[in-house]
């Protein structure tokens, strides 16, 4: 008996002292992969760079990262496993740093008060969220409206309707295909602009409010998907063009970024100066992708950037049926520039 005891020991198949060891071993293994999971991403956040597959989707959940660390933390107490206490500690406290909302505050605008806008963005998923887009419109009526995966079917048919054209007398389209399509309207006149290029359409407004001219761009860069990083990184980096080239007329760039401000592509974009309307109204983290998941898991893909003349003071994220994202309505103040 006290061979065969002795043997399990060994081996850690019995229930004497060798299965401590053997567990600890185990839990210390599962702790070292968790922290390499939540750690990778927070190394190329710090760098400013957002690495290669799978960093940049990696980063965009990068505050559910706590989640992985966190149990990490809990496998190193159990496992007695000192590294990976402070291990999973640094990379706690990181992602905690990180979370915070980016980029400077805004200075107040000095000129008087043109108009109080309603802008309102929506990816309708290849056109499947037609119904729900329409009635937001009645609902909120935003004054300027930026329309991403606009199909010709269902979505460039609606827009064309009779009670659409009736509130929103101006309107631009873009793009001809489910994912590719999109479109503009606008209580205001506008005339078109130019666009942004890319796989999907980014086309661009200069609308005239109380005798200011705005330009309104919308945002569709391609996903980061493993195929297209490349495209991705490209398209952003051509809206961080055409914001750090702007005149001195206000602008805004509203919609499906495909990007967080934890991706550096996107804070390059911030960078020049535009301003996120959700992180100047409190709401720096709401998800607005995947909505199954919202409000509870998600990342904030969905923008409306604005330039300095343009004062956000509400934000609020809009469930609409049939399509993966949330749409955003921003009330905000255009002012007189400098």
């Amino acid at each position: 008996m006290a061979t065969e005891n002795a043997t399990a020991a060994r081996t850690g198949t019995g229930t004497g002292p060798g299965r401590a060891p053997r567990r600890r071993r185990a839990a210390r293994v599962g702790a070292a992969l968790l922290l390499f999971v939540a750690t990778a991403p927070l190394v190329f956040r710090a760098a400013g760079s957002d690495g290669v597959t799978p960093v940049p989707q990696l980063l965009a959940f990068l505050p559910w990262l706590t989640a992985p660390a966190g149990l990490a933390l809990a496998l190193s107490l159990a496992a007695r496993w000192r590294p990976g206490l402070f291990w999973a500690a640094a990379a706690l406290l990181v992602t905690a740093a990180f979370v915070r909302p980016y980029g400077a505050e805004a200075p107040a605008p000095h000129g008087p008060v043109l108009a109080r806008l309603r802008v309102l963005t929506a990816n309708l998923e290849f056109g499947r969220a037609t119904d729900g887009l329409l009635a937001t419109l009645r609902r909120e009526r935003p004054d300027l409206v930026a329309v991403q995966e606009c199909d010709r079917d269902r979505c460039a048919a609606a827009l064309d309707s009779a009670p659409v054209r009736a509130a929103y007398p101006y309107r631009l389209r873009a793009g001809y295909g489910a994912a590719e399509g999109s479109a503009v309207l606008s209580r205001f006149p506008l005339t078109r602009d130019g666009a942004v290029a890319g796989e999907l359409a980014m086309p661009r407004a200069a609308v005239t409010v109380a005798g200011q001219r705005l330009h309104f761009q919308v945002a569709h860069p391609m996903p980061p998907l493993p195929a297209s990083l490349g495209t991705w990184r490209a398209e952003l980096g051509r809206l961080r063009a055409l914001a750090a080239a702007r005149g001195h007329e206000p602008l805004i760039i509203a919609g499906d970024f495909n990007s967080s401000q934890d991706h550096a592509a996107f804070r390059a974009l911030l960078d020049t100066g535009l301003r996120d309307s959700a992180r100047r109204t409190g709401h720096p983290r709401t998800p607005s992708w995947p909505s199954r998941t919202t409000p509870v898991l998600g990342a904030q893909i969905d923008h409306v950037l604005v330039s300095d003349a343009l004062r956000p003071h509400a934000a609020r994220f809009l469930d609409l049926p049939d399509t993966d994202h949330r749409a955003l309505l921003v009330e905000l103040d255009l002012h007189a520039p400098r």
